[in-house]
C-alpha cells in the first residue's frame, strides 16, 4: 500500500507465513506492528479490522511496502531469507512526492533497503523489529523508538 501523499514509508523485509496466508501485512497475532504504529499516530489500531487499520494508516500519511521482491525462505524468520531479489525501492520512492522519511522495520529490512536509498536525500531511520521473534528489547523501548514516526507526520 503506497499512496502518493504518504509522508512516511515503513519497509518490512518479507511477510511471514501468517501474513502470506492471510494476504495481509503483519497478520501474525503476536506481531506488535499494529500496536507500535498505532502509538505513533495516536490511534488504537489493534482493535480495528484490517481494512480499517489500512485506512487509518493512509489517513495518517503512512505507506507500507517490503524491501524484498522475492526470496526463498523456510518458515518466517528473517534469518532464513535466502536468494534475495530486492524490491526496486528507488522507483517506489520516486512515486511518493510528499515522502519525508523511510523507516525500516527490523535489521534485515534496513540491510536490504538502506543501500538502495542511502543517497536519495530522505531521512532514513532504523526501527526495532515488531516481530515476536525480536523479544530481546522491552516493549516500552520499542514504543519509544517507534514514536519517532510522529515527528514526520505533522
Amino acid at each position: 500500500m503506497a499512496s502518493p501523499d504518504a509522508r512516511v514509508l515503513i519497509l518490512g523485509s518479507l511477510p511471514g507465513e501468517a501474513s502470506l496466508a492471510a494476504r495481509r501485512y503483519y497478520a501474525h497475532p503476536q506481531n506488535r506492528f499494529w500496536h507500535l504504529v498505532g502509538g505513533a499516530i495516536g490511534r488504537d489500531l489493534v482493535t480495528l479490522d484490517y481494512a480499517a487499520r489500512m485506512a487509518a494508516l493512509k489517513q495518517a500519511g503512512i505507506a507500507l511496502w517490503d524491501t524484498v521482491a522475492s526470496a526463498h525462505r523456510v518458515g518466517s524468520l528473517d534469518a532464513a531469507i535466502r536468494e534475495v531479489e530486492p524490491a526496486p525501492l528507488a522507483d517506489l520512492v520516486a512515486t511518493l512526492p510528499s515522502l519525508r522519511v523511510v523507516a525500516f522495520n527490523g535489521r534485515k529490512s534496513a540491510a536490504i533497503g538502506r543501500p538502495q536509498l542511502a543517497h536519495g536525500g530522505l531521512a532514513l531511520i532504523d526501527l526495532p523489529s515488531s516481530s515476536p521473534a525480536h523479544a530481546a528489547m522491552p516493549l516500552l523501548e520499542k514504543e519509544r523508538l517507534w514514536a519517532r514516526l510522529a515527528d514526520f507526520l505533522d
